[in-house]
């Protein structure tokens, strides 16, 4: 048909160009590893990732579709990757560089990567797995002596002109990035993400009722690059034109307070764990640090608990902002800021809504699905949450055997246990294989750590099932308390009690240093479970 709308794409160099032509002057700031501060804008941003992209090309021989590899912290060169890999039509691969060298041979391996982009000062873990990978280039970051067989990150630069790569009208289509799963079933599998759905991921984020990320935001993501796409902070802001700040190696909660308050932070995001120690940090110190800025902080990976939700707002005046997603989602999946219909509720009931995962994306919708079929939106009934959307992978790369995730009408199933409530609210209860099956019941486990975490002697809990002669499973608390503080296992149980039917309570508690976490902040529950599970609860 005629008169039909202009087939623009929707890609990465779109969102550089804008960067280029409306926000040339706004300021990327970046905590190198001696502390000191790099400070540039995006007019010096674009001709070093359009230099990138071209060196890539022109000096290295990639082509379209070829895969690079990145291992580095959060900071201003890793977002020159980020944007001029996939402008020269090449697509970044983000390694996690808290796994095991096993896993990330396995990964850039599998992934096919070609080039290795890696930080000077993480180069004793680079050495672990660097010569069993097929790596055609590896190019080191940062200042100090060159390794061997490396080439200058810098020197790279410097071998194109930014126009030595024509600017390129990039099928919107074609892959951008890549990011591989945590592997915590089988081996870890990679979600690719299309240029598209990186254009739409970024215009949602920045919708109102979304993360709401403007031009007049100062964003420091905690959230490392190699995790989730850091959940589409650096694409966003790009868009948008938001001033970034990168916290380099050093994500202390002394360390992120202090740059909040230098750089004036508004918006910050990252998992429970982290925003649990700048919580402890504030408390033990609620003078020391000018938050004043700060308008939301986003928490993902993982059910916040609503005890320190509560918490960061009551005591210091800052408002938790609840988000859930995967890499399978690009990540944003859904956010929990309350409508006209929540913020009319009692503050008690806001306050329970906004520890729930909130409702779906724009382009993102929701069901799901129980034993006998797609449960009802009743905000009781339990179903493992299925999704489908602009920016929803489609596939695994080059991995049949996750094909099961996927639905014969091609959703994705996410595994995780939710309700949703009439008007679409989620609430994330467990994942599937983290619930506890008492006598035939669902129990979840995250519900009862979030309780247990409002209990004013925890720092951090989490709930495992372990098997029982008698109801198949019940449920272990491991606990760890705050610094001078105890609590009995009698006084836990009176806590937990008027929130849950006696048979949710857990059996027994034992009492840690410290939970083992995964390489993005997780509780490590297979850990626990391997440490704990042998030892049968006593049957009631």
């Amino acid at each position: 048909m005629e008169g039909l709308i202009m087939d623009y794409q929707l890609n990465v160099p779109a969102i550089l160009r804008r960067a280029e032509q409306l926000f040339a002057d706004k300021e990327i700031a970046t905590r190198l590893p001696d502390r000191s501060w790099h400070r540039y804008t995006y007019a010096d941003l674009v001709p070093r990732a359009r230099r990138l992209a071209a060196a890539l090309r022109n000096e290295l021989g990639l082509v379209d579709g070829d895969r690079v590899a990145t291992f580095s912290w959060n900071h201003y060169q890793h977002l020159e990757a980020y944007i001029g890999v996939p402008v020269g039509g090449m697509v970044t691969h983000t390694l996690n560089l808290r796994l095991h060298p096993d896993d990330l041979t396995y990964i850039a391996t599998h992934g096919g990567d070609r080039v290795l982009i890696a930080d000077k000062v993480l180069w004793p873990l680079v050495e672990n797995f660097r010569g069993r990978v097929p790596f055609e280039h590896v190019i080191a970051v940062g200042d100090g002596p060159t390794p061997d067989g490396a080439i200058e990150y810098e020197d790279l630069l410097a071998s194109a002109e930014p126009d030595a790569l024509p600017d390129r009208e990039i099928d919107e289509r074609a892959a951008a990035a890549m990011c591989y799963t945590s592997g915590t079933t089988g081996r870890p599998k990679g979600a690719v993400y299309s240029h598209r759905a990186i254009a739409l991921h970024s215009l949602a984020s920045a919708m109102a009722g979304s993360l709401a990320v403007t031009e007049a935001d100062v964003v420091l993501p905690v959230v490392p690059m190699f995790h989730a796409n850091a959940w589409g902070f650096p694409f966003t802001c790009a868009f948008v034109g938001a001033k970034q700040v990168f916290p380099g190696p050093f994500l202390d909660g002394a360390s992120l307070l202090e740059a909040f308050g230098q750089e004036r932070v508004t918006i910050t995001a990252g998992v429970p764990t982290i925003w649990m120690a700048i919580l402890q940090e504030l408390d033990a110190n609620p003078d020391t640090y000018d938050v004043s800025t700060v308008r939301a902080m986003v928490v993902g990976g993982a059910a916040a608990p609503q005890a320190m939700i509560e918490a960061f707002e009551k005591r210091h005046g800052l408002r938790v902002l609840h988000a859930w997603g995967m890499t399978e989602t690009c990540p944003l999946g859904s956010i929990s800021e309350p409508t006209s219909r929540e913020r009319a509720l009692s503050e008690a009931e806001q306050y329970r809504y906004r520890a729930k995962q909130g409702l779906p994306a724009p382009f993102f919708e929701i069901r799901a699905r129980g034993a006998e079929g797609l449960v009802p939106w009743d905000g009781a009934t339990m179903g493992e949450l299925e999704v489908r959307g602009a920016w929803v992978s489609s596939s695994y790369h080059d991995s049949p055997e996750g094909a099961d995730r996927w639905t014969e009408d091609g959703w994705f199933k996410t595994g995780d246990i939710v309700t949703i409530e009439p008007h679409g609210y989620i609430e994330i209860q467990d994942r599937s294989k983290d619930l506890v099956k008492s006598g035939g019941e669902w129990i979840s486990t995250v519900a009862l750590e979030n309780a247990l975490m409002g209990h004013p002697a925890v720092a951090e809990a989490a709930v495992i099932a372990v098997p029982d002669e008698k109801w198949s499973e019940r449920p272990l608390a491991v606990v760890v308390f705050r610094e001078g503080q105890a609590a009995s296992d009698e006084e836990l149980t009176e806590f937990l009690a008027p929130q849950f039917a006696k048979w949710w309570l857990p059996d027994r508690y034992e009492v840690v240093d410290e939970i083992p976490k995964t390489a993005v902040g997780k509780f490590r529950k297979m850990a626990l479970r391997e440490r704990f599970a042998t030892q049968p609860a006593e049957t009631a």
